[in-house]
């Protein structure tokens, strides 16, 4: 038989106080158990000094029971609380369910269709709050100014608190975020959360949700100071996709940028962040353009719009100066043992052959807006681990942007020979690169190059593998110098062609192999890639664009990819709009419908 536990200290002192607190036991009334005697295990105890209960205070459990209705009986309250349920009322405590009842949950509220968020902030502070925000809303401008509003005298007069605050709740900003969305007369264009000590991005969670359609947006003088701040109203669809205007001065964030001469990658960061943005902190966004001649005599300026791809495309791997099955059957035959045997890869070293690996902990900006590092397609990459590839292998990292501890340091992380080299490589973590799956996954460039009187091969090799035992998935890069494996070496005894004389080994955060696929690249991750030409029709696409000088063979290149056009209805379809991208291609589908076929590729 099992015996009862022996409750914790004070445990009956907390579960009366959470009962009391539901209105489940008067307050001067103590839980007791079989054990007890009368006035407790102790005996008569002292007369309690706390104010008793007055007996017409409705309390939460009374609107169940029907003790919230004047002289009803037992009868009658179970009679009206089975009515209540069979009526589908919701029922206003902690955990009930609509409709029957189940289990109470601790920290759940239902009220009606009201979130849970409003139904925690209580019925009167979200009244209050609703009166604030209309009091804020222009609906002319379709601007809600929630700016300090910690110093705001309604909010203060009322003896509220500003969600964003340091100290504030993220639920509580939620609510504001909905009342905005729900009860103003106009849908919300420009927002501003300025001067408000926001610390955390977290608080803005809910933000896309209620407000997808925002236009424009003020974080100014706020207190952000990460870049993963950004990351809870961007880099994901259902997002802020349309923002077009976004205000970030004065916040830590920025200010460190500038401050350390990164103020162009700032700017192109949150470019990418928000492929939709026009203008970052009042200034326009500068994307890659072409000056092309204004045939126009109008006065009015033609704004030129941006690209979408570069002029040139990812072409496929460079091989040249061997043959290529010398590189497949090189990789063929090193991952596999690099991934389960690493000690046999000592005979394709060079006895003076150098190693050395890196570890580039920083996710990529276009991978971050993917959120592969965060999504559920990819769970296993919150498992990763840096600390094998930092401290590992011998020495650890060999990253000279951060690497301290001066030329000692430099040296133990370069080893030279292949035993030194084989060690090394045994003190990493494991991996599994699939070198038998989807070759695109892999991006392999190899040419030769002269040292001394002797020619060698330079290989490098872009790709992913898995990390065992978490995984996750790595990205790679891999740079070889290889030789001819001299005959009587044991390297061309044991079944190689090539030898390494230098293998340089840099590990990072995952970023999709879509970088180097064949065909056009974006300019802004999210833009629009064209559709594909045959590569027939692109070779006779090249030699007819070839006596059109740039940069406007670029921009007929660019229509006959978006629309299908053949090169002389792209440049007549350019002419009759002022060389201006987005005009022809918007042209093209008001009369795509009338022309002949011959006008397509």
């Amino acid at each position: 038989m099992f015996s009862s536990p022996t409750p914790a200290p004070g445990s009956r002192a907390l579960a009366s106080s959470a009962l009391r607190g539901a209105g489940l036991i008067d307050r001067d009334e103590r839980m007791r158990d079989v054990n007890d005697k009368p006035g407790g295990r102790k005996g008569i105890q002292k007369a309690s000094h706390h104010k008793p209960r007055p007996s017409n205070r409705p309390r939460p459990i009374d609107a169940v029971t029907g003790r919230d209705i004047p002289g009803s009986s037992v009868s009658a309250r179970t009679t009206t609380l089975a009515t209540r349920i069979a009526a589908g009322d919701s029922l206003a405590i902690r955990g009930a369910a609509r409709g029957s009842m189940g289990r109470l949950r601790r920290n759940a509220v239902s009220n009606g269709d009201s979130s849970r968020d409003a139904d925690a902030m209580g019925g009167r502070t979200v009244q209050l709050w609703k009166e604030f925000v209309r009091k804020r809303y222009n609906e002319d401008a379709k601007f809600l100014n929630l700016e300090r509003v910690a110093d705001d005298e309604f909010i203060r007069k009322n003896h509220m608190t500003s969600p964003f605050t340091p100290n504030g709740s993220y639920k509580e900003a939620a609510v504001i975020f909905k009342i905005a969305a729900s009860h103003l007369p106009a849908a919300v264009q420009t927002l501003s959360l300025a001067h408000n000590t926001i610390v955390n991005g977290h608080i803005l969670s809910r933000l896309p949700h209620y407000l997808p359609n925002l236009a424009n947006l003020s974080l100014e003088n706020n207190r952000l100071s990460a870049w993963k701040d950004l990351d809870y109203i961007s880099g994901r669809r259902g997002k802020l996709e349309n923002l077009r205007e976004l205000v970030l001065t004065n916040n830590p964030m920025r200010e460190m940028e500038f401050r350390n001469n990164r103020g162009d990658r700032y700017k192109s960061d949150i470019a990418r962040r928000f492929p939709s943005l026009e203008i970052l902190d009042s200034e326009p966004i500068a994307k890659i353009g072409f000056d092309v001649p204004q045939a126009s005599t109008s006065t009015s300026v033609s704004v030129q719009s941006a690209p979408t791809t570069f002029p040139c495309e990812m072409g496929d791997s460079f091989i040249t100066g061997v043959e290529s099955s010398v590189i497949g059957n090189f990789f063929a035959r090193f991952f596999p043992l690099f991934d389960n045997q690493r000690a046999a890869l000592l005979d394709v070293y060079h006895p003076a052959a150098t190693f050395s690996f890196s570890a580039n902990t920083a996710i990529p900006a276009r991978a971050r807006i993917e959120g592969f590092h965060s999504s559920r397609e990819m769970p296993n990459q919150r498992k990763l681990e840096w600390a094998g590839w930092l401290s590992g292998g011998q020495g650890g990292s060999r990253n000279l942007n951060r690497m301290r501890g001066g030329v000692d340091k430099m040296m133990k992380t370069l080893h030279i020979g292949n035993q030194e080299a084989v060690k090394a490589m045994a003190d990493l973590p494991t991996t599994r690169h699939d070198v038998a799956g989807d070759p695109k996954k892999f991006c392999v460039d190899a040419w030769p190059v002269p040292q001394g009187d002797a020619m060698q091969l330079f290989v490098t090799v872009h790709g992913q593998f898995t990390e065992e035992p978490s995984g996750g998935i790595r990205s790679f890069d891999r740079s070889f110098v290889l030789a001819p494996a001299p005959e009587g070496s044991r390297a061309r005894q044991t079944g190689w062609d090539v030898i390494i004389l230098s293998d340089q080994l840099v590990v990072r955060a995952y970023s999709s192999h879509a970088a180097w696929e064949r065909g056009p690249m974006r300019v802004q991750a999210g833009d629009p890639i064209p559709a594909p030409i045959s590569p027939p029709v692109q070779a006779q696409l090249q030699e007819t664009l070839a006596p059109i000088p740039e940069p406007q063979r670029s921009m007929v290149l660019q229509i006959c990819q978006r629309t299908g056009l053949n090169v002389q209805y792209a440049v007549e379809c350019l002419q009759g709009n002022n060389w201006d991208i987005e005009r022809a291609v918007a042209n093209f589908e008001q009369v795509k419908s009338t022309l002949a076929r011959d006008a397509f590729l």
